[in-house]
């Protein structure tokens, strides 16, 4: 008899629609990310730039959510890193931290909210 593995058979599927040419993002990195924006019938690229404060693995279902502070007000929002809709990923610092989730930051203000950078050598 013929057995059907559907777990297997997903992940095939899946593989499909996985993007290969994705930066290493890890928790800590300013990122700038490019979502495609649809207005009418005209399609634009615009930017979100913040600080990864969150990451969910899961193959085509991963998802990183990024903070970013604006007037004063912080605002996150939760992206699907293989999605369509987002165009473009790029690091632009990255910082060490020795936690998972940044969650604490939330609580933080100005100045406290800054992370220790790191340099990567070349």
């Amino acid at each position: 008899m013929f057995k059907l593995d559907t777990q297997n058979t997903i992940k095939n599927v899946e593989n499909n629609f996985l993007k290969k040419d994705l930066p290493v993002l890890k928790i800590g990195d300013s990122v700038k990310i490019g979502v495609k924006i649809i207005e009418g019938n005209k399609e634009r690229v615009q930017f979100y730039e913040g600080t990864i404060i969150a990451k969910k693995n899961s193959s085509i279902n991963t998802t990183i959510t990024v903070r970013k502070v604006l007037q004063g007000i912080g605002i996150e929002r939760i992206f699907l890193v293989h999605s369509p809709k987002v165009d473009s990923i790029n690091v632009l610092k990255s910082a060490k931290v020795r936690r998972s989730k940044l969650y604490y930051l939330r609580n933080l203000q100005g100045k406290a909210t800054r992370l220790k950078q790191t340099f990567a050598s070349k």
